[in-house]
């Protein structure tokens, strides 16, 4: 892995050189997955959220928001809870689609490709690494629990924290429910903010062994 977790306040917005910048050149890289990893956060850096787009059970798109835990070059990591409505529709259809926003709208990554389960030693270094709070997200964030009155979540979560001993300590291990994904893109699209023409979007798209370009309107 290339990243490690670090939740907490988002990357600040990234200034855009427009006459450097690769998505606005004139000659863009030929590699997106290495523009990816330029862009990406790195060990250490707080993790960016993305919204995941699948093709619900019923057809139709569906769509929310978490978190990108990783990027290891080539493929795209994100965790959830295995018995979650979006781990049921990516078992009936691995297409995904990954939308990273930067912050301040200076940068955008949309990621198309197939997901599929990461090893579970991976997946429990990821929890490892999870804030306190996430960490006992993952335990209690249950469609029952959601179901309960305000005041009696806060005192099932104080009473969670306090009868193990707290989340954030090495022996606090993730549920059997935890689980993560991996993406591995076949379509990646870059995008950057121009105030000073039009922006574009650069579309790379798998092809075999090498990937075809194409500037698009931004």
């Amino acid at each position: 892995m290339t990243a490690s977790y670090a939740p907490g306040i988002p990357p600040a917005p990234v200034v855009i050189d427009h006459d450097s910048d690769p998505v606005q050149s004139d000659t863009p890289v030929a590699d997106p997955l290495a523009l990816a990893r330029e862009w990406l956060p790195g060990p250490g850096e707080d993790r960016l959220l993305m919204t995941v787009s699948t093709i619900g059970l019923d057809g139709l798109p569906d769509a929310r928001t978490t978190m990108l835990s990783d990027f290891d070059g080539e493929r795209f990591f994100f965790h959830t809870d295995a018995d979650s409505r979006k781990a049921a529709e990516l078992a009936a259809d691995p297409g995904v689609a990954l939308t990273i926003l930067w912050p301040g709208f200076t940068r955008q990554l949309v990621v198309q490709g197939t997901a599929s389960r990461s090893s579970r030693a991976e997946s429990d270094e990821a929890y490892r690494r999870r804030s306190p709070y996430l960490q006992q997200l993952a335990w209690q964030n249950t469609p029952a629990f959601a179901q309960l009155p305000l005041a009696e979540r806060r005192a099932r979560w104080d009473e969670f924290l306090r009868a193990h001993g707290g989340a954030g300590d090495p022996s606090f291990t993730p549920p059997a429910s935890w689980a993560g994904f991996a993406v591995t893109p076949h379509r990646l699209v870059f995008w950057v903010s121009n105030p000073l023409a039009a922006s574009r979007r650069i579309a790379y798209t798998r092809d075999a062994d090498s990937w075809t370009l194409a500037a698009l309107p931004g």
